[in-house]
């Protein structure tokens, strides 16, 4: 078996698979930063030209643009409040804030640092816990993925800001228009039109609330927000800052572990649920959404720790983790080689290849990262006028390049108003923004659970872990009901 290993870095250690490697990498980071250019259109257009190469390379090119994109979402997010990618979404909660303090590099680089510590602990984990964690994930069924939702939706308390009130409502509106389109039976809702009969796409959502409000704001109040944001100021992050986070990077990279081996969840989920565990386990819990460094690590660590993972149940089981890895099973076809259990008895030296190929990758992310870092501090010098109009053309132009669809223009426009409204009455966005990626996967595991039970509720108490999770609800519930009545207390105390 040593003999194996040492082949396969032989073959995997030349300069061809490392310019691949590093070349996805580099290219995901880039496509990951720019709104709309998803990680799942990164790799679907270098598909083709896989065609013309060989297996493990192939492989590994697909899967370093996925883990370049995951990361280079937060470089948006942290400089300008638009995330690239929807995982990094929970990073500008805290990113943002930071860059306006005039502390962005400090941001980006613990970014980057909980980024390449998230992936290779799920390259780890891929190696060694392949097998065991997809038999797992194919245990989790509707009734155990709605309670994991519905826990993970508890995160809204914990980043409504200072009234609960108005989150709860952010939320409302979110789980509403996360309704809209087909449901599972075939029924539409709010299809006022035709586009509306596929539902609301997540980017254009995503990007009108968080990206268009600080640009109509830049207009209606002559602000200059984004200038501030684009320095990098401050970039080093000191020894302490990095131990008070490495909690939440642990925790973060092992819930994107878990949470990535289960097919269909993926890392923007992965990333609120870390960012909810992070803030309610944190003693800076109160500076969440603020610009707490903590925050960055917990949803950047947990995002790229499930990139690996999703890989778990396509190599071990042939099933995706989700729609990137769908696409790399059909790479995997074309190459020849058939994902799940017999992959590893046929095709050993290959899998031996493409998992130290995946360990050489989480360096370059290092690497790429760094230089990425450099290259996007230049946008301070961009004039305020130039670089507003230029992130409004990539944020039109990511939208209409995922499907060509000016309907996802209109609803980035009309989210755009929205998110300025919200912000103008001070209504947090990302309450809509966690129930809205969250409310297709709790309605659709709910009816999937109702249905396999033909309508009895029981079913979702029917396993240890729904009441796991049971009892997590009922004890976060109560415990953000006794901080609110505790706040009010204090302030008709302070009133007095």
């Amino acid at each position: 078996m040593t003999n194996d290993i040492l082949l396969a870095f032989q073959a995997v250690a030349t300069l061809e698979n490392f310019l691949v490697m590093m070349a996805g990498i580099w290219g995901g980071v880039i496509i990951g930063a720019i709104p709309g250019m998803t990680g799942t259109m990164a790799v679907t257009l270098a598909l083709p030209f896989t065609f013309y190469m060989d297996p493990v390379p192939s492989i590994l090119l697909l899967v370093a643009l996925y883990k370049g994109s995951t990361y280079g979402g937060s470089v948006s997010a942290i400089l300008i409040k638009t995330p690239g990618t929807a995982s990094a979404a929970c990073t500008a909660l805290d990113g943002y804030p930071l860059a306006q303090q005039g502390k962005a590099g400090k941001a980006l680089n613990m970014a980057l640092y909980s980024s390449v510590i998230g992936d290779f602990v799920s390259n780890i984990s891929l190696i060694f816990l392949a097998a065991p964690l997809a038999i797992l994930a194919l245990r989790v069924g509707p009734p155990e993925y709605f309670m994991l939702m519905l826990f993970a939706l508890t995160t809204v308390a914990g980043v409504s800001g200072n009234s609960l009130l108005l989150g709860l409502i952010s939320a409302a509106l979110g789980l509403l228009l996360a309704t809209a389109g087909e449901d599972m039976y075939g029924s539409f809702r709010f299809a006022f039109t035709d586009e509306m009969q596929g539902g609301l796409s997540v980017a254009p959502v995503l990007i009108g609330l968080f990206a268009l409000p600080e640009l109509i704001k830049l207009v209606v109040f002559r602000a200059s927000p984004i200038m501030d944001a684009a320095k990098l100021g401050d970039q080093r992050v000191s020894f302490a800052e990095f131990k008070g986070s490495i909690k939440s990077i642990t925790r973060g990279s092992v819930i994107g572990v878990v949470l990535g081996a289960i097919p269909g969840i993926g890392p923007s989920a992965a990333a609120f649920f870390s960012y909810g565990e992070a803030q309610r386990s944190s003693k800076n819990g109160e500076n969440f959404g603020k610009g707490e460094l903590e925050g960055i690590a917990a949803s950047e660590s947990a995002n790229n720790g499930a990139c690996g993972a999703t890989m778990i149940p396509l190599l071990a089981l042939g099933v995706p983790g989700d729609v990137i890895t769908g696409v790399m099973l059909g790479a995997f076809m074309i190459q020849g080689l058939t994902p799940g259990p017999l992959l590893f008895q046929t095709n050993q030296h290959e899998i031996y290849m493409l998992f130290i190929g995946m360990l050489f990758s989480s360096t370059f992310l290092f690497f790429a990262g760094k230089v990425t870092m450099r290259m996007f501090s230049h946008v301070a010098h961009i004039p305020q006028t130039l670089l507003t109009s230029a992130v409004l053309l990539l944020c039109l132009f990511g939208i209409y390049s995922i499907s060509s669809s000016m309907f996802d223009v209109a609803i980035l426009l009309i989210m755009g108003v929205v998110g300025f409204g919200m912000m103008l009455f001070s209504i947090p966005a990302a309450p809509f923004l966690i129930a809205f990626i969250l409310g297709p996967m709790i309605e659709e595991n709910l009816r999937r659970a109702l249905a396999i039970s033909r309508g009895d509720p029981t079913v979702l108490l029917s396993s240890p872990i729904t009441w796991i999770f049971a009892v997590l609800i009922i004890f976060v519930t109560g415990l953000t009901i006794h901080r609110e009545l505790k706040k009010s207390k204090d302030r008709k105390a302070s009133r007095s």
